[in-house]
């Protein structure tokens, strides 16, 4: 009788009730009829999208495995072909994160990392609230000369982990999963208040100049957007992940004197060097952050570099978040072609409040579905599909075509879940940080976000004449 208790009980665990009423759930929109007008495939693939994010946003399952069965559920139900349910694996952001990987390996093998690490120990400080403004600190700066957002997370990552090291935040303290968590949130949602740091944005500025004949300069960007929905914010994700993860640093024992640096730390210096001049310089040079970011990670891999032997890399490197992040970026090119974006969006503006005169809660509005939008298509999904509405969307409010164009980005820039944002994830999987972490202190950033932040904005936009 115990051990028939025993199984009831493990049955009904939350870790596997939640999947059987995914997958009951998945299998009741699946046999629902589609509504008038509506492609019977788009109400699978959205049944298919909702049953994915959940798993995600539950933790229900490891994250990989999620990934897998996303994938393999889309090609067998014959929701999407192969080359929509596997488009991960052609984006350049999953094989930045495979680079990524061999990075961060190969740095805490050399010793580089942690020579990095105690370099700038003196510039945080000993203490925890310090090194996670640190952290903020230098994600921002280098979000104004390096515009690849993946590529600052792939550079800063390892970094940043050493450091944690350092101040004994080993792997599982909530000071090290602070620090990381800082680092992937901040990496994303300030950049997007300027112009060239973000995908978002660049989709934004490209699709109200093709779309709209809007041409927005880095400066005008940078005026409405920086001060409080970038730098505020920032400070808001730095107190949250203080309240969510709080640590006292262990103080490290003296180190001894470090010599001149090996011959493994010097190639790897030289081969960051070379990688971060490619990203600083893409708008020279056009090549994407994924493949420099790749050339690197295999660049560690040649036998004349020998950086990380064939061994140690079958053995340390996790292929998992490579598989997750394929995940993801499937996902959203799903979302995107089967039209389940354009239905979300449709929806959500066919129930917007929007009248002329009422520029406060036309402002609130647009945001919010801007925000909303971003759980069905991800953060690169929303500019795509509302900048070509935005004409309407003008004239319902009577708002002028480049503010309702800029309340996207106040939207685009607020992470409900961590999910919405590849780069975070990608962050996320570098550290080995489990979303549902990452969650905590994104849902807290949310709450002054609601309450403080989004009516400030209005107020800085009003006193900057984006209202009539």
């Amino acid at each position: 009788m115990p051990l028939r208790g025993s199984a009831i009980s493990g049955l009904l665990s939350q870790r596997r009730v939640i999947p059987l009423l995914a997958a009951l759930a998945l299998a009741i929109a699946f046999l629902v009829p589609a509504p008038a007008g509506v492609p019977q495939t788009t109400m699978h693939a959205g049944a298919l999208a909702f049953f994915t994010i959940g798993l995600w946003a539950t933790g229900a399952m490891p994250e990989h495995v999620t990934a897998l069965v996303f994938m393999t559920l889309a090609v067998l139900l014959k929701i999407a072909p192969p080359g929509v349910a596997f488009a991960g694996f052609e984006a350049t952001a999953m094989w930045l994160v495979f680079g990524g990987i061999i990075i961060g390996t190969v740095m805490q093998r050399t010793g580089l990392g942690e020579r990095l690490a105690v370099a700038i120990l003196p510039l945080f400080g000993a203490s925890y609230t310090r090194a996670l403004i640190g952290v903020a600190a230098v994600a921002v700066a280098l979000a104004f000369v390096m515009p690849s957002t993946m590529g600052r997370i792939v550079l800063l990552m390892p970094i940043i982990l050493s450091l944690a090291d350092r101040m004994g935040f080993v792997e599982g303290r909530p000071g090290r999963t602070g620090m990381a968590v800082t680092l992937a949130i901040v990496s994303f949602m300030v950049p997007c208040t300027i112009l060239p740091a973000n995908v978002p944005n660049m989709v934004l500025v490209g699709a109200a100049e093709s779309l709209h004949g809007v041409t927005l300069t880095y400066g005008q960007y940078l005026k409405l957007h920086f001060p409080v929905t970038g730098l505020l914010k920032a400070v808001c994700i730095v107190a949250a992940a203080r309240f969510a993860f709080p640590d006292r640093p262990i103080p490290p024992p003296p180190l001894p004197a470090r010599g001149p640096m090996s011959g493994d730390e010097r190639k790897l210096a030289v081969l960051l060097a070379v990688a971060l001049g490619f990203w600083v310089t893409d708008f020279l040079h056009g090549i994407n952050a994924g493949w420099i970011g790749l050339a690197a990670g295999v660049t560690c891999l040649l036998p004349g570099m020998n950086l990380l032997p064939a061994p140690a890399f079958a053995k340390e490197v996790n292929f998992s978040s490579t598989l997750y992040v394929a995940g993801i970026l499937g996902l959203g090119t799903l979302v995107a072609q089967s039209g389940v974006g354009a239905l979300v969006s449709g929806g959500l503006l066919s129930v917007l409040p929007l009248q002329p005169g009422a520029d406060f809660a036309n402002y609130l509005s647009l945001t919010a579905s801007a925000g909303l939008l971003a759980l069905a298509t991800t953060f690169p999904g929303v500019p795509a599909v509302m900048t070509p509405l935005a004409p309407d969307l003008a004239a319902a409010s009577g708002l002028p075509l480049l503010t309702v164009l800029m309340t996207q980005v106040v939207g685009f820039s607020t992470v409900i879940l961590p999910y919405q944002a590849p780069p975070i994830v990608v962050a996320l999987q570098l550290a080995r940080v489990r979303m549902g972490q990452a969650a905590r202190v994104t849902l807290l950033v949310l709450v002054p976000t609601v309450l403080v932040l989004v009516p400030l904005s209005y107020l800085w936009w009003r006193l900057l004449g984006y209202f009539p």
